[in-house]
């Protein structure tokens, strides 16, 4: 058979390994599609991502320059806000502000402002004071006498003085606070004197004063002054200040910054270009000089971005910009940002769905290919199997044909030439006729067969009486055995409605197979009825034969099987049993091996249409 199914497994073998190279390219296709999806979406999202990026950088720098003239405002005037600037000018750090009061309990420009007040009080000399208070004295003299040019000139010489004779911060605020102290007169006071509390002289005064007024020399000079000192100095500041009608908001707001700690960048860097620190301080180096702003919110920055690429239709409603950094400190130039959208990662499961489907549907095909393969192979073997059983069941009818043929022919020649001079043989017509029954069986067991397994058989049912059909069957027993035959029945008065040709047909293959496979004298065969109104009939068929082996109790029910068993070869059609399921099943019953053995094989045969 292996022979024979070759040709055809090396066809299904080649077709099947097309299929493989068909389905396994279609694979590929669709990886590939998945892949350059992906690709494609990933690339509108870095293309996205860079846009905000360079919209951010773009916003930083934006903003750091609205800033520089605050920053150097800040730098030159120290009443102006500094907090959140950075400005580091040749390595040296001018922003944010560093410098605090010290921490020690010394009182210098407090003593020397008590000092410098005593002696002006009872007029007693005051050593190198004296030229400054005696020019106070004169100032002081002037204006009390209403004589306000005199007062300027005198005031100018005492500034000139002052100015060519400087001293240390903690001697000449005390000095020039008591000056203004005892010089103002409210709104009526001297420009001069108004100008060295807040706004310091001008530059057109000849250079002959070098404060910037009170409050900004307090300010700058905060290092070299203790806490109590700054203090003390800051309230009479304030006071005087309140009392010529002086804004003092900003000095307050900057005092305040001293006490209260500012916000300070991370320590200097090599910085070669703008820079994120730590995602709050951006830093930019400019030719000598590093600026920086203090960043207080960056998602703030990123609303306006992600607003203006809404507006392009470049985003959604509900997509969001997100920052990425990398390390505290984050050139520009390698700012990664990320753009969070919902409607991306439906499409990109989407794609794997898609993907995954594609795969399924892929291995189902082949998963179908090698099924159809193997149903091929299956189906291919039972057809040969079919051949083979066909080809041996023509070689048997052959010749079980060729036999009884030969019997008849010899006999009948025999018969002819011999019958009168030879009396032993006058069995001989008995012979021939035995020869003759063998073969209508046979061959209407082949009809009958062929006729019922295509479908052709039309029953013509009619009510049989189990005991009208045990005569054929004694009369089919004794003629298909030179052995006597016992058959005993006990099957009462069961009727049955079926077809009385196709029931004598059953019982006589029965009976012959009871026959053919004995190896005892006599031949006994047993049929009985049980019958349950309203149910079933059960008819028990018993032999005494050489019995069926278990394991083939449903193989001996197949077409053209042949049980194979030791001793002398039983010849036979393999039809037999075949028929006798066949005509069972045409009926709504069913024929199965109740019991065998080496006693004997019983048959039960089950009628579904109960007797009427």
């Amino acid at each position: 058979m292996l022979r024979r199914l070759l040709p055809t497994l090396v066809a299904l073998g080649c077709g099947l390994l097309a299929l493989a190279w068909g389905l396994v390219s279609l694979q590929r296709i669709f990886h590939q599609e998945r892949e350059d999806a992906r690709a494609q979406m990933r690339s509108r999202r870095e293309a996205l991502e860079h846009t905000a990026a360079e919209s951010l950088r773009q916003s930083l720098k934006r903003h750091l320059e609205e800033n520089i003239p605050a920053l150097h405002a800040a730098v030159g005037d120290p009443l102006a806000p500094a907090e959140g600037f950075y400005l580091l000018f040749r390595d040296r750090p001018f922003l944010p502000r560093l410098d605090r009061p010290r921490t020690d309990t010394l009182t210098p420009a407090r003593e020397t402002y008590g000092f410098l007040a005593f002696h002006l009080r009872d007029g007693s000399p005051a050593g190198r004071w004296d030229p400054r208070l005696t020019r106070l004295r004169a100032v002081e003299a002037a204006l009390a006498t209403g004589n306000s040019r005199a007062a300027t000139t005198l005031m100018e010489d005492l500034l000139r003085y002052h100015s060519a004779n400087p001293l240390s911060p903690v001697q000449e605020l005390p000095f020039m606070l008591l000056v203004v102290e005892r010089l103002q007169r409210g709104p009526a006071t001297l420009p001069l004197v108004r100008a060295l509390l807040r706004e310091g002289l001008p530059e057109d005064f000849g250079g002959f004063a070098r404060g910037a007024g009170l409050q900004r020399d307090l300010l700058r000079d905060v290092s070299h002054f203790s806490q109590v000192d700054f203090n003390f100095l800051h309230e009479r500041i304030v006071r005087l200040s309140k009392l010529m009608d002086e804004p003092i908001d900003d000095f307050n707001a900057r005092a305040a910054e001293m006490g209260a700690g500012m916000l300070i960048p991370p320590p200097a860097l090599a910085i070669v270009g703008p820079t994120l620190l730590g995602q709050q301080w951006y830093v930019e180096q400019r030719d000598e000089a590093v600026y920086g702003i203090f960043v207080k919110d960056l998602d703030a920055l990123l609303l306006p971005i992600a607003e203006d690429m809404r507006a392009r239709r470049l985003l959604d409603a509900n997509d969001r910009l997100r920052l990425e950094l990398e390390a505290s400190a984050q050139p520009l130039s390698t700012l990664q940002m990320a753009v969070d959208m919902p409607q991306w990662t439906r499409a990109e499961a989407d794609i794997e769905a898609r993907y995954g489907l594609k795969t399924v549907l892929v291995a189902v095909c082949g998963f179908l290919a090698v099924a159809i393969f193997a149903l091929s192979v299956v189906s291919q073997q039972r057809k040969y199997r079919y051949l083979e059983l066909k080809s041996d069941f023509v070689a048997t009818v052959s010749h079980e044909l060729r036999t009884p043929l030969a019997s008849i022919r010899l006999l009948g020649e025999t018969l002819e030439r011999k019958l009168a001079q030879a009396p032993e043989m006058r069995d001989y017509p008995a012979r021939i006729v035995q020869a003759a029954d063998g073969l209508h069986f046979l061959v209407e067991n082949i009809l009958s067969f062929n006729r019922i397994d295509k479908g052709r058989w039309k029953l013509r049912t009619s009510r049989v009486r189990l005991e009208d059909l045990m005569k054929p069957l004694r009369d089919d027993l004794a003629g298909a055995t030179t052995e006597p035959v016992e058959l005993t029945t006990d099957v009462g008065d069961a009727e049955l409605e079926a077809d009385p040709y196709l029931l004598r047909l059953l019982f006589s293959n029965l009976g012959r197979n009871a026959c053919v496979y004995n190896r005892r004298s006599p031949v006994a065969v047993s049929v009985s009825a049980q019958v349950i109104p309203g149910h079933f009939c059960t008819v028990l068929f018993q032999d005494n034969g050489v019995g069926i082996p278990v394991s083939e109790w449903e193989n001996v029910f197949l077409d053209f099987y042949r049980l194979t068993q030791p001793g002398p070869e039983v010849h036979g059609s393999g039809l037999g049993l075949a028929l006798c399921r066949k005509i069972m099943k045409l009926h709504g019953g069913d024929i199965q091996v109740a019991s065998s053995g080496p006693e004997g094989t019983t048959f039960a045969l089950t009628f579904l249409e109960p007797p009427r």
